[in-house]
């Protein structure tokens, strides 16, 4: 465990800061000697004296500094002090001769007559009006933010959230925060509800406040939404507030119909239960019904010739052989408003993917083809030979402060210019993004949505494949003839047999499906490091941090991504004098780590390395290697796809993790050339036949499962699949506010 310190030190120079989140690099002379300070340290500067609480850390390329938690500061101590304080730029209009002129004229009293007297500066030559009003502006709100600081620190709030609250509130942000502390939670980025609960039961916030309630519950239907449910049934949405907050079940229900009646909740009836949902998940998943009725009920725009006739050329340009099932499933794609194709690896889901958009095109019809993830929109493109974008990029999205204020510049009023939308890796489409894109897609214009039903459901909420097709109110086309080509893979062959509820084949002759037979977490442990860091790269000639993925069912334990990072970052990219790094709470992000992006970021701007173009927008999942750590400029770059760079701000590393190993649910979309996986003794929920399913449909030239056998079949037979609480089936199906 780190211990803290405190260290009083006199700003001597800021060497970077971060204006935006007060992430500041600082010299500071203590105790005789320079040292450099780290940290949030919005508001300090050359010449101010400060106490600093923090630790002593070791950088590889920058050497000893001292990472501070937080900090007070007080008057300059010594007239040199005073004069680099003044002329630091904190007032405006003072530079060095202004500032030794007030020094010459008032010595060890400047700072006296700066905070109680500044019309006396008045009498220092070259400061009239317009520069006293200037000067004693800029003071009065250094002074006021300073004050918000400390106030704040008494808290637990650190300088950082402190700048945040600043920014939002100004002067008045400690009375701000005191009369609702819970308003931070929707005002302020990174203040969650148990941050504000904390600063409120600090601040003697009444435990039964409306506004505590009202946020509790707030929190617990963004929990449960973040689980993947779009609802939560009344009965346990009172259970959980009392397990949270400790209230009673009436004031749950008085807290439900006041966010009901500022537009932040709805309560409805879903299958006769009292449901009760954040209101953007609720109408979402209504709209989502809506516009697929109105896409069905719609007349597609004519294709003038016969579809056998269209298959037939098809196949001749192509060279393939389409079976009757596949060309039943084209079939009605060319008919259907909405029609939805799902089968499992080697079903030819591809193959009819390519002849659709292939028909379509050569009929005139302008088609356009999407994916959720960047990764799978590439995938796409490469099998196919047709260019693929994500769906946002498809959508034109636009930025808001999060997610939940995405807006897309393709909507109801500006639908998409086009004939046919083609949707590939559909189980990864979560509620909000499938109203974004029904919304936008014009009447008469076909959708095509593919997708295999049986893997794991989007990360975001909503069921949204899995409602579409149990609703039966969508025609469909099931495959699940296996194609003799696909038949030759072991993967695809044990990928089908596990989704049927029979265990794999294992370890025959010339396979690309193996299990490595161990028994307890650190033989384990050992198997899967020695795999990825020699066997496989040695054997197959993979590339250990860009061709082998491992994937786990969990996050934390021994065989958790977290523990499996830390170890094989050691392994596979060990601390090096040459590969500078950066500290961020317990992670140390090293040149040359293999990382990957926890949420989107829609702003986030890359360059191309081959051809310098520009973009923005860097999503969840995506995954690169760390190419410079810059503690000057106080940056890390990450290069995605081997050629777009990315910068981050040292203050937004929470963004991005390490991804030598990463969770099931986190590859989904993503294919790799090897695969390794763990198999042992997880929670229940986390060994399921869907999720190894999920997990061995991820490799496309070898998986290596490592474990006991009779660990894997128990995964095969735990075929019990965590329920989601999602509507948008019950709205496909039809009445009150249903629109079939």
């Amino acid at each position: 465990m780190v211990t803290e310190e405190q260290i009083h030190g006199t700003i001597r120079s800021i060497v970077f800061r971060n204006d935006s989140n007060g992430y500041t690099i600082a010299k500071a002379s203590s105790g005789g000697k320079t040292v450099t300070v780290v940290g949030s340290l919005p508001g300090i500067a050359v010449g101010g004296s400060c106490e600093f609480i923090g630790s002593w850390v070791v950088h590889p390329k920058y050497g000893e500094q001292f990472a501070v938690s937080s900090y007070t500061e007080s008057e300059p101590e010594t007239t040199d002090d005073v004069i680099s304080f003044l002329s630091s730029g904190i007032l405006r209009g003072v530079g060095l001769k202004t500032a030794k002129a007030i020094v010459d004229k008032f010595g060890d009293e400047t700072m006296d007559v700066l905070e109680n007297h500044p019309r006396r500066l008045l009498l220092v030559e070259g400061i009239g009006e317009k520069k006293l009003k200037d000067i004693t502006a800029s003071y009065e709100e250094r002074k006021d933010f300073a004050k918000v600081v400390l106030a704040f620190s008494a808290y637990g709030i650190s300088p950082a959230a402190a700048l945040k609250l600043y920014q939002e509130y100004g002067a008045s942000a400690t009375e701000a925060v005191k009369e609702n502390p819970y308003r931070m939670i929707d005002e302020v980025s990174g203040i969650g509800f148990r941050t504000a609960d904390g600063i409120a039961m600090r601040m003697g916030v009444a435990s039964d406040s409306a506004y505590r309630i009202q946020s509790g519950v707030e929190y617990i239907l963004s929990r449960y939404a973040s689980d993947g449910n779009t609802y939560i049934p009344l009965t346990e949405l009172k259970e959980r507030t009392v397990e949270l907050l400790d209230v009673s079940g009436d004031q749950t229900e008085d807290a439900v119909f006041a966010l009901e009646m500022i537009g932040k909740a709805d309560k409805k009836k879903i299958n006769g239960t009292d449901a009760v949902f954040l209101s953007r998940f609720y109408m979402a998943e209504l709209a989502s019904a809506t516009n697929l009725k109105r896409l069905m009920d719609a007349e597609p725009k004519a294709i003038l010739a016969d579809a056998d006739s269209l298959i037939r050329d098809t196949e001749e340009r192509s060279g393939i052989t389409l079976s009757e099932k596949q060309k039943d499933a084209v079939k009605n794609s060319l008919r259907c408003g909405v029609f939805v194709i799902t089968g499992g690896p080697g079903t030819g889901k591809t193959t009819i993917i390519k002849s659709i958009i292939d028909i379509l095109t050569h009929c005139g019809l302008e088609t356009v083809i999407a994916a959720p993830t960047g990764r799978a929109a590439k995938r796409i493109t490469e099998t196919t030979g047709y260019g693929a974008s994500t769906i946002h990029r498809l959508l034109e999205y636009t930025y808001g402060e999060d997610d939940e204020n995405l807006a897309f510049g393709r909507n109801a009023e500006n639908t998409l210019e086009c004939d046919a939308v083609v949707i590939d890796e559909a189980s990864m489409i979560d509620v909000i993004l499938m109203k974004a894109l029904t919304d936008a897609i014009p009447l008469g214009a076909r959708l095509i949505i593919v997708g295999d039903a049986d893997q794991l459901p989007s990360v975001g909420a909503g069921n949204v494949l899995h409602d579409v097709l149990h609703s039966e109110r969508i025609p469909c086309s099931k495959l699940t003839d296996v194609f003799r080509q696909a038949e030759e893979s072991m993967i695809v062959v044990n990928a089908h047999r596990i989704n049927r509820g029979d265990y794999p084949y294992i370890n025959e002759a010339d396979s690309d499906f193996f299990l490595l037979r161990r028994t307890g977490e650190q033989s384990i442990l050992d198997a899967v490091t020695e795999l990825c860091a020699e066997r496989l790269p040695l054997h197959y000639g993979f590339n250990a941090k860009k061709d082998i993925q491992i994937l786990t069912p969990v996050r934390k334990g021994a065989l958790g991504c977290l523990n499996l990072n830390r170890i094989l970052q050691h392994i596979l990219n060990p601390p090096d004098p040459l590969n500078a790094e950066k500290t961020f709470g317990e992670r140390i992000f090293r040149e040359g780590d293999r990382v990957m992006q926890t949420k989107n970021n829609y702003t986030l701007k890359w360059v191309s390395t081959k051809d310098f173009s520009e973009g923005e927008g860097v999503f969840n999942g995506d995954m690169g290697l760390i190419s410079e750590v810059n503690e000057d400029k106080g940056i890390l770059a990450v290069l995605y796809e081997d050629v777009k760079r990315a910068e981050y701000s040292f203050a937004d590393l929470d963004q991005v993790e390490h991804a030598y190993a990463v969770t099931v649910h986190k590859s989904q979309g993503s294919e790799f050339p090897a695969v390794i996986m763990p198999v042992f003794a997880a929670p229940p929920m986390l060994s399921t036949r869907n999720l190894i399913y999920t997990a061995v449909t991820r490799g496309k030239r070898l998986v290596v499962l490592v474990g006991s056998e009779d660990r894997l079949h128990a995964m095969v037979d735990n075929n019990s699949q965590h329920e989601r609480y999602s509507a948008m089936q019950y709205f496909l199906t039809g009445s009150g506010d249903r629109p079939w």
